[in-house]
């Protein structure tokens, strides 16, 4: 499937948001991690903002697979470290278990995938935050990126985040639907 084409201001909006949504992300996770951890949080936050930004329409760009996928994943490989002890194998189960989740709840974010291995092998700061590294920076990264994908999708010609009149579902249900059943 062919991928929508954007206009120049599309594009330029893209840029824009993409550039302060890092930003943002980035000193908000500069305030909570040492700055050895940050690198691996910022990857998947990274490649979401390349996604949402670069290509919005996409069902893996859209608000659910964005937060959820972040979320279960980081669950998930928080879990895979506390339970496996080999950060090889720990690593590898949380992709296939991150990745399953992701399937049955219509939440697939290939960057979530980044982010269950950060929780594995993201090192002391991560570790230490334990489960509550779900929330803190993951959970907020994600809300900073949307809010920001939301106020630059107003300059799209089709934004993909606002219900219109062609369009007659939320976004959560169109995410849902994009199943495989």
């Amino acid at each position: 499937m062919p991928m929508r084409k954007m206009s120049n201001q599309e594009v330029f909006a893209s840029i824009v948001g993409a550039f302060f949504a890092t930003l943002c992300a980035s000193f908000f996770s500069n305030s909570i991690l040492e700055a050895d951890n940050m690198p691996m949080v910022l990857a998947s936050t990274g490649a979401s903002a390349m996604l949402i930004f670069g290509i919005p329409h996409s069902p893996v760009s859209q608000p659910w697979p964005l937060v959820g996928g972040h979320l279960i994943s980081a669950l998930i490989g928080i879990s895979a470290y506390y339970l496996i002890p080999s950060p090889v194998l720990a690593s590898s189960v949380a992709i296939g278990v991150a990745m399953l989740a992701m399937h049955y709840t219509g939440s697939m974010h290939p960057p979530g995938g980044a982010t269950a291995v950060t929780a594995v092998i993201g090192g002391s700061t991560v570790h230490e935050l334990g489960y509550y590294f779900v929330i803190v920076p993951v959970f907020f990264n994600s809300i900073i990126l949307l809010s920001i994908a939301m106020a630059i999708g107003t300059f799209r010609e089709t934004n993909p985040f606002v219900v219109n009149g062609s369009n007659s579902e939320s976004w959560l249900k169109q995410s849902m639907s994009n199943e495989v059943k």
